[in-house]
């Protein structure tokens, strides 16, 4: 059976495109899309204030950005600009700009990330429904904001929030340039993905085959005219993408922070290593564990086929991945037949392959792995449930679309009650509702044909609701639900989900031999059995210096000398790897003390333990390390050089030092090949400075050496 299609357009540049399915709009359409927008917006700002710093590693650079133009074009840590964050600084940047306006607080922070939801939600509608009805388009919209992940990261201060919305602004200029070959749409994709790349890198890339494959099959003009425009949109995005990347390479290292997440001061370095093609293969120098090959389990999780539907990443994006699936093969077998340029069958090109590409590379690559990654396919999901529900909604008088309507919902409402069933003490009628409600739908669209065209769509509407009656409680739940740590995640708790995947390990979830962690920020589930001193990452003892930590063991996983109380969840006052730290009024006070006389006020080991310490006073904090402790930055000569000169006032002490590479006292992790610069630092302070203890942290005044 083929579809019944608009006229297609011929080759030539400047004819209309394929005839859009109603000259205008009906009357209700744009008071449901503004009700949608709207509704959007209060979802992603409601409570929004809750969350506080939400992932203090980006807010504190935030707020470097709105003291300094320096640190705010580098994307520095720290307004005194000693070392950058492991990501490139656009997304920074317009937080920065809200900070500079309204103040460095959290909602001057957040608030960007639920606008840029709004916008990803808008989008979407305006990409489905250049190809068919409003109500397709309405349905696409909803499908992306009650998509819990999205729902969680656009009220989140991570680089994800933006990126989906440039990739999805990307989408949406392809399709428009296809339309009728216009190079300016071209270009102007080319440059979303190009200020996507200084969002997060190679990640961006992900979209550049389906994107510029459709555009070269589909685009209504001549062959050569086609790569000579694709040839000028990558010319484009070089230069989008480059200038950035050429400023911090030609600037001289003693005039710019060191760039974190390398080990050679080097973003080329950062870009294909760290953040590159070490995510693929799981060999991340400096990282803090490597991933599992397929059908195995490493520290990211088990990789294969099924991961972004396990206990870890279902809940967060595959409400309507089968359907989203389901529905793109069926469209492009109706569409088969069309002619080489039909604007809709490019479509389902367009954001299937996005949606394929990133499936699978999320699936198997073994390197560092988040549930908030899964954001990125959100839009494309949303687009292709649109178009597939609009093409069967246009066909429902058929047998074979009614067949094919009834069996995409009894597939979505069946998962869908798996997925609740995972978190089984919570809401535990929603599941059966959705069940029941979801089958009876099914039922009643497999004989279409039958009941007529208004209880159709009435049965339509029940079936709609029972979809996303799921994800829509997991997004509002989140949304209740204050979030912050490195490792946000939607909805309630679920039943072995821990930290990197399904399962987690032998321990049934979180890291091998551990407790299985909760879902609202930090971790909370084990350390591995063997890591020396670990109780837990969720706080508590943490790693002290007594058992394996320095001076003495020479661990590669230890705690800072003289102990304190945070392990890497950051337990009592000092942070760690995963969350921020948390000083009270004594230590903040302290640090404020005489600050404006030091270019850093303190230095603490880790992003994330000097983030808490610098929002909280205002002040410069050195990260030693980077993010996860093992950046050669500073080395152990230049540390003493600038404490020699009185730059740095305080060293805190309490948090997990990172260290040496290598594995976790036995317990599990990978070699990570990064520096040890951070141990040798901490083991120097503990032999050269007197201690105090204050709010449970150990503080070394580096201004007062030992007798």
């Amino acid at each position: 059976m083929t579809a019944t299609l608009p006229e297609p357009t011929v080759d030539q540049p400047g004819r209309p495109p394929s005839a859009r399915p109603a000259a205008r709009d009906p009357r209700w359409a744009r008071p449901a899309f503004l009700c949608l927008l709207g509704l959007t917006a209060l979802l992603y700002l409601w409570n929004l204030g809750a969350s506080g710093w939400a992932n203090q590693f980006y807010s504190a650079a935030v707020q470097a950005g709105a003291h300094s133009w320096k640190a705010m074009f580098f994307g520095s840590s720290d307004s005194a600009n000693f070392i950058t964050v492991d990501k490139p600084p656009a997304s920074l940047w317009v937080m920065e700009l809200s900070a500079r306006l309204f103040g460095v607080n959290a909602w001057s922070i957040l608030v960007p990330q639920a606008l840029e939801g709004v916008a990803a939600v808008a989008v979407v509608y305006a990409a489905v429904r250049r190809r068919l009805s409003a109500g397709a388009a309405l349905l696409a919209g909803a499908a992306l904001a009650l998509t819990p992940v999205a729902a969680l990261m656009f009220r989140f201060d991570n680089p994800d929030a933006l990126l989906a919305l440039l990739l999805a602004l990307a989408g949406y200029a392809v399709q428009r340039a296809q339309e009728q070959a216009r190079t300016r749409w071209l270009v102007l994709a080319a440059a979303c993905v190009g200020f996507a790349f200084l969002t997060k890198t190679l990640q961006a890339f992900l979209v550049l085959p389906a994107f510029g494959l459709t555009y070269l099959l589909f685009a209504p003009t001549g062959l050569w005219r086609r790569v000579r425009q694709l040839l000028l949109a990558l010319v484009v995005l070089v230069v989008s993408s480059g200038w950035w990347v050429a400023v911090v390479e030609l600037t001289p290292a003693q005039y710019r922070p060191y760039i974190g997440g390398s080990q050679h001061d080097d973003f080329l370095e950062l870009t294909f290593g760290y953040n590159g093609f070490g995510r693929i293969t799981g060999s991340e120098t400096g990282s803090v564990g490597g991933g599992g090959g397929p059908g195995g389990g490493g520290m990211w999780g088990a990789t294969g086929i099924t991961r972004l539907f396990g206990a870890e990443m279902g809940g967060q994006i595959a409400w309507l991945l089968p359907a989203a699936f389901l529905l793109l093969a069926v469209g492009l077998w109706w569409t088969r037949r069309a002619p080489r340029a039909e604007a809709l069958r490019a479509a389902l090109v367009l954001w299937g392959g996005a949606l394929v590409t990133t499936f699978l590379t999320f699936s198997f690559m073994q390197g560092i792995f988040h549930p908030y990654y899964n954001v990125a396919l959100a839009p494309y999901l949303a687009v292709l449930v649109g178009l597939g529900a609009g093409l069967v909604w246009e066909r429902r008088g058929q047998w074979a679309a009614s067949g094919i309507a009834a069996g995409v919902v009894a597939v979505t409402c069946v998962w869908a009650y798996v997925l609740l069933a995972r978190s089984a003490d919570w809401l535990p009628w929603l599941r059966w509702t959705v069940l029941l409600v979801g089958l009876a739908a099914a039922l009643a669209l497999a004989f279409g044909p039958l009941i007529g065209r208004r209880l159709w769509a009435a049965v339509a509407a029940a079936a709609v609701l029972a979809s996303l009656a799921g994800p829509a409680a997991y997004s509002v739940e989140t949304a209740g639900t204050a979030h912050g740590g490195s490792l946000p995640s939607a909805g309630p708790s679920v039943q072995g989900a821990g930290f990197g995947g399904p399962g987690g390990g032998p321990g049934g979830g979180g890291f091998p031999g551990g407790a299985r962690s909760g879902t609202r920020g930090g971790l909370s589930g084990g350390m591995p059995s063997g890591m020396p001193g670990g109780q837990g990452f969720g706080g508590g003892q943490g790693l002290t210096g007594g058992q394996g930590g320095f001076p003495g063991g020479g661990a590669r996983l230890g705690g800072v000398p003289g102990g304190g109380r945070g392990g890497m969840g950051g337990g009592g006052g000092a942070g760690g790897l995963l969350d921020g730290s948390k000083p009270g009024s004594a230590l903040t006070a302290l640090l404020k003390q005489g600050a404006s006389g030091y270019t850093w006020v303190a230095a603490a080991v880790g992003s994330q333990n000097a983030a808490g310490y610098q929002l909280a006073s205002d002040a410069p904090v050195m990260a030693i390390g980077g993010f996860n402790g093992t950046d050669p930055a500073p080395t152990l000569a230049q540390f003493e050089s600038l404490v020699r000169a009185g730059k740095v006032h305080y060293f805190l002490g309490g948090a997990l030092t990172m260290g040496g590479g290598g594995g976790a006292g036995g317990g599990g992790g990978s070699s990570t090949g990064g520096s040890s610069d951070s141990a040798q630092i901490a083991s120097w302070v503990a032999k050269t400075y007197s201690s105090t203890t204050v709010n449970g942290v150990t503080v070394y005044d580096l201004t007062k050496a030992k007798s």
